[in-house]
């Protein structure tokens, strides 16, 4: 008899532990399930701000383009009193700046980031060239001021 009731305790615990484990696995599978649904959420938060980020980035350089653009003709209506010598070293100058800044603007429209990494050393290269070629337009046009 004492047998038969040791025997029944051991099979209830190994029952007992069956259950239980069977239990901690499922719950282990939700877990891992929701953290899968979190990471995709984030992942997706994640594209849509990059994308964004570029969009808004696009508009800001195009304005920026564009005022270049309107900064040379400007410059190009100032220096038609001037005379010819001088002003065909200005043209020069000015075509030059010209070139520049369309191929800034080519260089942004073609640019297909694959990662934030490499948007973000794209962003910083560009905004110093950009800073170059303004302070190139601003020191042509302080000089003919002068």
């Amino acid at each position: 008899m004492n047998k038969s009731i040791l025997l029944m305790v051991i099979f209830a615990i190994a029952i007992g532990f069956v259950f239980t484990g069977c239990d901690n696995a499922a719950k282990k599978v939700e877990n891992a399930e929701e953290n899968v649904t979190e990471a995709k959420d984030e992942l997706k938060d994640a594209k849509a701000e990059y994308a964004a980020d570029m969009e808004n980035y696009r508009r800001q350089s195009a304005e920026k383009y564009e005022s270049n653009m309107r900064s040379i003709e400007e410059f190009k209506l100032g220096i038609s009193k001037e005379k010819s010598q001088i002003k065909e070293e200005y043209n020069k100058q000015i075509a030059e700046l010209e070139k520049k800044n369309m191929e800034m603007k080519k260089r942004m429209d073609e640019y297909n980031g694959e990662s934030q990494d490499q948007w973000d050393r794209f962003k910083s290269e560009f905004n110093r060239d950009m800073d170059q070629l303004g302070t190139a337009l601003s020191n042509l046009t302080v000089r003919n001021n002068k």
